[in-house]
């Protein structure tokens, strides 16, 4: 058995390492595989880069000016088909390809043609609408049947709502593909069945992390940073800070909350540092993921006030260090947690997440080891197995 993977990055991001975890596995189980990528630079050994980044840049301004999100990039998809037919995989394994990274139309082709069999795993919405990834915020349901009259269609193209055209051309190259569907969520799951592609079967794994990493960690976060020892330090991570992650919410708890509470905030910049209080902890980027993890473990408890989300992992890295979580009622967030170990609270209420971090401060509901227990469902090791048995037994 021959497997190749397909994603924007290789061992960069939340979907490039997934992309390594499982390659890793299947190299463990003597399985030849690669990763087919487009974005950024990797050392990995089956690593192999088909883009270059001039190329990426030229597929986002051809999509900006024409409108033809997902079917730009032809030279570079060209490329990757023909890598593809130099390995001969038996499996095509998908994942993020909204990156600019392919050409859906060319690549689809290939794959129909040589009856290929395709696992794609959804890291969102984008394979079933026009053109977004996330459709929560805009409050459209327009995926569910045609896609017209794009609520956001300048956030894709400068001149054209080419969203209706893009979903129709998207449902057609679906059909007659060998499919199987993963998505990190039940949540997903659900509105993949509520698309075009519900008679295509579904399966759900969930995200892992790695325990060996997130683990209880002690270290001197707090003293370096000044937060007393009696303090509550309530801890938001994500990479790309704005009102989809919920910055707007941490800004309205850092002038209810008073000085016997901390926020901390990791992964912002210069652009949301000028947006933040002041009594915000801002801190950029993390020397690597034991840092982080040592940041995890001096939290009182971790917020994730994101508003559009699949399954994201900053959950399950928190509890693996035995830090509660609580989260708006949003997309598969809610999944990573059960009454063990966090809250769940409606989306865009900050009264009640208020209310919620001052009762799990205050009252400590959710121990250490309730948090580890639910963390250990989420071994890497263990879900991205299931996809060694998927590629194996369909």
């Amino acid at each position: 058995m021959k497997i190749a993977q397909i994603n924007a990055t290789c061992g960069i991001g939340s979907t490039g390492k997934i992309c390594v975890s499982i390659s890793q596995l299947l190299s463990q189980n003597g399985v030849d595989n690669y990763i087919l990528y487009a974005s950024g630079q990797s050392d990995y050994p089956f690593g192999i880069k088909y883009m270059c980044d001039w190329e990426i840049k030229a597929g986002a301004l051809e999509s900006r000016v024409l409108g033809n999100y997902g079917f730009d990039s032809s030279y570079a998809t060209k490329k990757l088909v023909s890598i593809l037919q130099s390995i001969d995989p038996d499996i095509v394994h998908l994942h993020n390809l909204h990156g600019h990274n392919c050409n859906l139309e060319i690549l689809f082709t290939y794959l129909k043609n040589a009856q290929k069999k395709i696992y794609w795993t959804f890291h969102d919405c984008w394979a079933f609408t026009g053109h977004c990834s996330h459709f929560t915020m805009a409050k459209c349901e327009q995926w569910k049947s045609d896609c017209s009259y794009c609520p956001i269609p300048h956030e894709f193209s400068w001149f054209f709502d080419t969203s209706s055209k893009l979903f129709e051309k998207k449902k057609r190259l679906f059909q007659g593909l060998d499919l199987t569907i993963v998505t990190p969520s039940q949540w997903l799951a659900d509105l993949v069945k509520q698309s075009y592609l519900k008679d295509y079967p579904v399966k759900v794994i969930y995200n892992g992390i790695d325990l060996s990493v997130f683990q209880p960690t002690p270290s001197n976060f707090r003293e370096k940073h000044g937060i007393a020892a009696d303090k509550k330090l309530l801890l938001g991570v994500a990479f790309g800070w704005g009102k989809r992650k919920g910055l707007d919410v941490f800004c309205d708890l850092a002038k209810r909350l008073d000085d016997n509470y901390q926020i901390v905030l990791v992964g912002t910049d210069n652009s949301v540092d000028q947006r933040l209080p002041l009594n915000v902890i801002s801190i950029h980027r993390t020397e690597n993921q034991r840092e982080l993890a040592e940041i995890y473990t001096a939290a009182d408890v971790f917020v994730n006030p994101t508003r559009e989300d699949n399954f994201p992992t900053t959950n399950l890295e928190s509890l693996a260090c035995g830090t509660p979580v609580i989260t708006f009622d949003t997309g598969g967030s809610p999944e990573a947690i059960d009454e063990t170990c966090g809250s769940v609270v409606p989306c865009d209420d900050v009264d009640e997440l208020e209310k919620e971090i001052r009762r799990v401060c205050t009252e400590k509901p959710y121990p250490c080891e309730a948090c580890l227990e639910r963390a250990k469902a989420f071994d890497m090791n263990a879900r991205f197995e299931e996809y060694v048995k998927l590629y194996q037994f369909g």
